[in-house]
């Protein structure tokens, strides 16, 4: 049962294959065994995952049925969980504890999901490696000696490793599905407003969005199923009915628009990835789609464009951190300069001071119109390409990631690092929804196939990415190292 889908394990809860609290004391178990190397848990709450294990199987017993009831899931440690700690990956929280749980984590109590924990991040999600946490770097199950993609990438490590069956993660520049591709699991990012922010630490609220680390579609749209909705909360949550995402996985893709974005196959792309990805596309196109060729013309100006807004927001939302009121407070200070000074800069990262050092740049006076507002004229025709793409085609496909994960280390220069979202920046930017599915290997590591819809098309590429994974196997490979029954 370990390596099950949340949807083979629903059914056989229901069977009464397993209870869980056997299901729970088996993932606690495999954490226990193998997260030492990995590090991709923050904090474990063993006792109360078996608490509510055992709730979950007495509501069994009474005839509930939810789909979720008893299935363990990992919280990236950006959501706020009440009276567990929450750091954001960040020393600056790292003893927080809050008063409260973020909408997500309560919406997927209420759907009967026990919460085995915290997964590890890049500080305050800022990262594209999983090496800047406070609480240090996480290994990619595949091979440890590189990283597992970020910010979710302990989300996705968990995951892949077989340390949970789903997991939460948040998405402000391709946080979900790039460690998706990375770790080769399946990482959904909804439409902005989709899914409420409420609760959930702020990075760069006009960007940042909450989705779904799973094996498979399919268990996104479980998932998504039970996250989705309107919450007064939050001022930008949609009011929109909620698809059933289960319900339309199975429509064929004949007649399906695939647009092909010819900037996602330019320099810069390994060839591997990009063999792997074309014969990815030719299934989708032997399965009834049409591969239709198009240009997103401002697509090279994502991510410049989203290195002025990202850290400006960032700028603003990390103003709350200065010593006084939570968080971290340096020892003796002696002055009240001294106090946010020194709290900052030692409760802060080198990667989350350069952001907030940047970003307050771009919104001082007199570089305010030169950087940030030029920078959201930039994102308006980034989306209006979207806009104009969705006119031709029903989704858009190519690759996630330029290339397979890379060794710890080895992205030292941060421009270097910006640039490993290049293929996801443009979706946050647009506000649209992504999925990030395994789509092959190249030198023994997973590489991801990006499938983009319009907006609130989630239910569209879902279903697109659970026809691929009936056609293909590429998301039950599993790493070698954990692949083993506990």
């Amino acid at each position: 049962m370990l390596h099950l889908t949340v949807t083979e394990l629903s059914a056989a809860l229901s069977r009464g294959e397993f209870s869980s609290v056997e299901l729970t004391r088996m993932f606690l178990d495999r954490i226990n065994l193998l997260n030492p190397a990995l590090n991709a848990y923050i904090t474990v709450c063993e006792e109360s995952a078996l608490a509510a294990a055992a709730a979950a199987d007495q509501a069994r017993v009474r005839g509930d049925v939810r789909p979720l009831l008893g299935i363990p899931v990992a919280h990236k440690d950006i959501f706020c969980t009440r009276g567990l700690r929450t750091t954001c990956g960040s020393r600056i929280l790292r003893d927080f504890l809050p008063p409260y749980d973020a909408c997500v984590v309560e919406k997927l109590r209420q759907a009967g999901a026990v919460m085995l924990g915290k997964t590890n991040m890049d500080e305050f999600a800022m990262g594209s490696s999983n090496e800047t946490s406070f609480f240090g770097k996480v290994g990619n199950p595949f091979d440890t000696g590189r990283v597992p993609g970020g910010s979710s990438g302990g989300s996705a490590a968990a995951v892949a490793a077989g340390l949970c069956p789903m997991a939460t993660g948040t998405d402000t520049g391709g946080s979900i599905r790039q460690p998706a591709s990375f770790c080769g699991i399946t990482g959904f990012k909804p439409s902005y407003g989709r899914v409420s922010r409420w609760g959930m630490i702020a990075f760069a609220s006009s960007l940042d969005q909450a989705g779904t680390l799973t094996k498979t579609a399919a268990d996104a749209a479980l998932m998504m199923q039970a996250m989705a909705g309107l919450d007064p909360r939050d001022s930008t949550s949609v009011d929109r009915p909620v698809e059933d995402y289960t319900g339309e996985l199975g429509s064929s893709l004949a007649g399906l628009r695939v647009g092909v974005p010819r900037p996602h196959f330019a320099e810069g792309l390994s060839p591997g990835v990009e063999q792997g990805v074309r014969e990815a596309l030719a299934e989708l196109e032997r399965a009834g789609a049409s591969l239709i060729d198009i240009d997103l013309p401002n697509n090279h100006l994502s991510v410049p464009a989203y290195y002025v807004v990202a850290p400006a927001e960032a700028s603003a939302n990390l103003s709350r951190y200065d010593g006084v009121r939570y968080g971290y407070r340096c020892e003796e200070p002696a002055d009240l300069e001294d106090l946010y000074t020194r709290t900052r800069s030692e409760g802060f990262g080198d990667e989350v001071k350069r952001r907030i050092l940047v970003g307050t740049y771009a919104l001082s006076a007199g570089y305010y119109d030169a950087y940030y507002r030029k920078a959201q004229r930039i994102r308006r025709l980034i989306r209006q390409d979207f806009i104009s793409a969705f006119e031709q085609v029903d989704v858009i496909a190519g690759p996630t990631s330029p290339h397979v994960a890379f060794p710890h280390g080895a992205k030292a220069d941060p421009v270097e690092m910006y640039l490993e979202d290049i293929f996801t920046i443009a979706v946050n930017l647009a506000g649209l929804p992504g999925i990030s599915i395994p789509a092959g290997f190249e030198e023994g590591m997973p590489f991801g196939l990006q499938i983009i819809g319009p907006d609130f098309g989630e239910a569209r590429i879902l279903n697109v990415a659970r026809q691929f994974q009936q056609l293909t196997d590429w998301h039950k490979r599993l790493p070698v190292s954990t692949a083993g029954e506990s």
